[in-house]
């Protein structure tokens, strides 16, 4: 909040006069990225072609890239840190509506005879440990100790994606 005080030039207590509390304050703040997270969530989407696979792929893909331009927006959506993202009919909403998107690829993929494993709850929730874990690892730093230097991240960020769409696909 003080980064984003000094940015608009005003005092570091000049964004919680605009709000009764600060839980409101960052629900606003998390609604904003929220948004602009599904902003990027649609434009990958609409750029993909029809196949679930590539959609589910263009989804993580597009995860990943928005968490690590905007970390700070990532943190506060992703983390329960800063206020009880329950609290956020918007949130909830928005969420649950992104849930649903994977569910409905990966029911799609199914149908079409394209996975492996009929058992898609437990692939969805491996997808989004996959990308939540990559993101966080990114924000918190681990990727030197790793070997991976920062201009390699993003390439390795397709592959370990690539490499989970493979694990999920029939061959």
């Amino acid at each position: 909040m003080r980064e984003a005080a000094r940015r608009a030039a005003v005092s570091p207590g000049a964004p919680f006069r605009h709000f009764p509390n600060r839980d409101a304050l960052m629900g606003a703040v998390a609604a904003e990225a929220q948004r602009r997270f599904r902003t990027e969530i649609d434009a990958a989407l609409a750029e993909t072609p029809a196949d679930p696979l590539a959609r589910f792929r263009a989804f993580g893909l597009a995860y990943l890239r928005w968490a690590m331009r905007n970390p700070a927006h990532f943190e506060i959506i992703s983390t329960g840190r800063y206020f009880v993202h329950s609290s956020s009919t918007e949130l909830t909403r928005d969420n649950a509506e992104l849930v649903a998107l994977t569910e409905r690829m990966l029911t799609e993929a199914a149908e079409q005879g394209l996975l492996r494993s009929d058992d898609l709850k437990r692939i969805q929730i491996a997808g989004r440990a996959l990308v939540y874990g990559f993101a966080r690892m990114n924000l918190d730093g681990h990727f030197p100790r790793w070997g991976v230097e920062e201009g390699d991240i993003e390439r390795m960020a397709e592959e370990v994606i690539d490499l989970f769409i493979t694990g999920i696909a029939k061959p």
